[in-house]
């Protein structure tokens, strides 16, 4: 072991860029945008706005549907919509369900884009890689025969479970600079790691650039972040967009891109750019990206993409891949002076945005009144699982196993793919991982998602510390009293051979037997392998660009509780001259913080996922109600028996059977965090055809546009608490606005409320002129349809 700090430094330098064995080079040809045609189409975007671009702007303008015309009227960033053609889908298990049962009712027999499918959702966590894998396997048969089935017929690749989680393969598999892509999951922006534009979408999205239909989009802001300096020490990349997240909040990015820049951003290496923008989507961005840089072209090259990188370098060399001399952002943000001055820093728990630099993280846990205890440690996920975050990690490991120490809680390990596993076996991370006590686990998500049949701390306060990127309260375990603590690889590790909240690797010692003390050293890592990526099993793997085999039965079992075809939703519209909604019912008013996770759980409701009839049984299962404030209640007010009480779902079933729709109050930044679109398509199964938010996450308003249902914003956030449960309300003004009468973005909505006088109050709309053909037609579904048939 090297003992000496300078010693230690200098290592850590060569280590991190030894020289590497390449994987031999891939067929590259579905993967490397073309540029020149990309270039092409920036130059009319140039001559219509005449001032220098950002990098954002430079690729998403390149993808412009018709870019000869699309910016003749000019552009503004927040307000104009931009109709677009990315290049790629990539869709994991548990969306692809219902992302393909919409895509074949489109009756195509190809998809218009390069597809995938990655099966990482569905594996859960219990005992270890092998045998979590193999029941995985057996209990979610019925879901992989299907998706496996359509991706023969339409010509997808299907990366088979044990492939590893989605982010992880398209970053080593199909990302590359300057390319935009859609994903049916909100991190799917961790591809932006390689200097493109990638972003999470719900199904219906995902089906609008496989059907070749212009993806909409409304022409993000651009936040400029600026890096200078080096990372040193414990300090890594996690660190800084945790430290980010503190900045801007869960809602400081929304409806915008983070473009960061600077010398700072050379210095990092590509998957730690991916961790960056994987968690951009915690502050609500709509995604992130960076330059070209040299570690891109490195890691392109080592994972087997040399012509892209060959490519790439010609359009880097023609500026395509970097933002414009005195391009203007619509914010710019300094990290601090230097990147040297950041410290680790700790989030949580309950929300990715409570940052805490790690010198002051146990006197906060002292403040709260928190057991300075931690019931586990897990590292891995989508966000932190390079071969850099586990060879970091494996550093520590030594440096404990050395000392005679092993981890306190239990270590849990999540190898983001089965070539990042392959390879940590084969150069011994993984054995020295396991002589200190970690149970590695599948290649999939596991825990990160709720994928964690875990039997300790039930119903009881307790602590975890995750190198994930979500912790909101249940998403782990099940548990809405564990607290999900976010930190980097490196700090979970070294906590958890202390056991303790309060434990500060940087200045603290853990006592030894011999009463002698032990104290860590900043970790060394490697970026890329030095003898290479090994593939592992390549069984799990699929062909490249397959070809459709049009005859194939795509395979859905009669009575199947797990998939159910799905029949489109009607308009409200439907033979009638007045185009406004009919009188809503008020379901409830919901309170605070409101996830997609509330809206639609995740764990072990996953299985549900392409049966929309029995997920939406978990409709709102964990809101709070603001009239009363319990979880999971809500009142029928129109009832023989007077006021009946039931759960969520309960009374929204009643609702529908009665044929009335309804309408939910909701609160601050409602639907952040997952892409998952069934929290836009459950309550529009139940009959839900308005939601008046104070305001919404950005994935989720464009999914409830795509299903039908109306979102509007209060003018007025106070209105908020003026309408409650059982009121009723009618909108005047979207008559006009969908026959074409006015362009004004405010609709009035009349409120009789259940005892007293009717009022109105004021809401906007935020729809395009695509969106309101969505909504009169019942689902943009349905309008894709009804153009594809004429």
């Amino acid at each position: 072991m090297l003992r000496n700090a300078a010693q230690r430094a200098a290592h850590r330098q060569l280590a991190r860029y030894a020289t590497y064995a390449p994987l031999p080079d891939k067929n590259c040809t579905s993967i490397t945008p073309p540029y020149a045609l990309l270039m092409r189409n920036l130059e009319h975007a140039r001559h219509a706005l005449k001032r220098p671009l950002t990098l954002a702007e430079k690729i998403l303008y390149s993808h412009l549907y018709d870019p000869e015309s699309a910016l003749a009227n000019g552009l503004v960033r927040g307000e104009t919509y931009l109709q677009l053609r990315p290049e790629r889908v990539a869709m994991q298990d548990a969306s692809a369900q219902m992302a393909l049962l919409q895509f074949m009712s489109a009756g195509l027999d190809r998809t218009a884009v390069p597809s995938s499918i990655h099966c990482d959702h569905l594996i859960q966590a219990v005992e270890g890689a092998k045998s979590d894998l193999e029941k995985s396997i057996v209990s979610n048969k019925e879901v992989f025969d299907f998706l496996e089935s359509a991706a023969r017929k339409y010509g997808i690749e299907f990366w088979k479970p044990g492939s590893g989680i989605i982010h992880q393969i398209v970053l080593e598999n199909y990302a590359a600079p300057g390319m935009l892509m859609l994903g049916t999951d909100s991190h799917t922006p961790n591809a932006g790691g390689l200097g493109m534009l990638a972003i999470g979408v719900g199904g219906a999205d995902a089906v609008d650039a496989m059907t070749g239909t212009p993806w909409e989009l409304k022409a993000p802001q651009v936040v400029g972040i600026h890096l200078t300096g080096q990372l040193n020490g414990w300090a890594t990349t996690k660190d800084l967009i945790l430290h980010v997240a503190g900045k801007l909040s869960v809602r400081g990015g929304t409806g915008r891109i983070l473009e960061y820049f600077g010398t700072g951003v050379d210095s990092q290496s590509c998957t730690g750019l991916a961790t960056i923008a994987n968690m951009g989507a915690e502050v609500g961005a709509t995604t992130s990206t960076f330059p070209y840089s040299a570690n891109m072209r490195a890691y392109l090259s080592a994972t087997g993409r040399s012509p892209v990188a060959q490519a790439a370098d010609v359009a880097a060399s023609q500026g395509f891949l970097s933002p414009d001399e005195g391009a203007e952002y619509d914010e710019v943000i300094s990290i601090r002076k230097n990147l040297s001055e950041l410290e680790p820093t700790i989030n949580g728990p309950f929300t990715p945005d409570l940052a805490t630099p790690i010198s002051q993280f146990g006197r906060f846990v002292k403040e709260q009144g928190w057991k300075d205890e931690l019931s586990a440690s897990l590292i891995g996920s989508c966000t932190n699982s390079s071969y850099e975050d586990m060879t970091r990690v494996a550093d520590l490991a030594r440096q404990a196993k050395a000392a005679g120490l092993t981890t306190q809680v239990p270590f849990l390990c999540t190898p983001g793919s089965e070539q990042i596993r392959a390879t940590m076996e084969r150069d011994e991370v993984t054995s020295t991982l396991e002589d200190v006590g970690a149970v590695v686990l599948a290649n999939a998500c596991g825990p990160c998602i709720g994928q964690w049949k875990r039997d300790a701390n039930k119903d009881e306060e307790n602590a975890i510390l995750t190198s994930f990127n979500r912790n909101f309260k249940s998403r782990n375990d099940g548990n809405r009293l564990t607290m999900n603590f976010l930190a980097s690889p490196t700090i979970v590790t070294a906590m958890a051979f202390s056991g303790k909240l309060s434990f500060n690797p940087l200045t603290d010692s853990i006592a030894l037997p011999s009463g002698e003390s032990f104290k860590f050293q900043p970790p060394a890592g490697q970026d890329l392998p030095t003898n290479g990526f090994t593939p592992g099993d390549v069984s799990f793997y699929p062909s490249p660009t397959p070809e459709p085999l049009p005859d194939t039965e795509v395979v859905i079992k009669k009575d199947s509780q797990r998939l159910e075809i799905l029949e489109p939703f009607t308009s409200p519209f439907t033979g009638s001259q007045n185009l406004e909604l009919p009188p809503l019912r008020i379901l409830m008013r919901v309170r605070g913080k409101c996830t997609t996770d509330h809206i639609s759980a995740a764990g072990p409701w996953l299985k549900y996922k392409g049966h929309l009839t029995n997920i939406s049984e978990n409709l709102l299962i964990t809101a709070v109600n603001d009239e009363g404030g319990d979880v999971n209640v809500a009142v029928d007010y129109d009832t023989n028996k007077g006021p009946i009480s039931d759960t969520i779902p309960g009374v929204a079933k009643r609702l529908k059977a009665r044929n009335q729709p309804w309408a939910l109050i909701v609160d601050d930044n409602y639907g952040e965090g997952s892409a998952r679109e069934h929290a836009a398509l459950q309550p529009r199964f139940y009959g839900c055809a308005m939601i008046l938010a104070r305001s919404f996450a950005r994935i989720h308003e464009t999914n409830l546009k795509k299903q039908g249902v109306l979102p509007l914003w209060f003018a007025d956030k106070s209105d908020y608490s003026r309408i409650g449960a059982g009121d009723t309300v009618e909108t005047i003004g979207l008559d006009a606005l969908l026959k074409g009468n006015t362009s004004d973005d405010l609709i009035k909505i009349k409120v009789t409320p259940r005892v007293g006088e009717p009022f109105f109050v004021t809401a906007r709309h935020t729809m395009s002129a695509d969106q309101l053909k969505w909504l009169q037609a019942g689902s943009a579904l349905n309008y894709i349809r009804s153009v594809m048939t004429k």
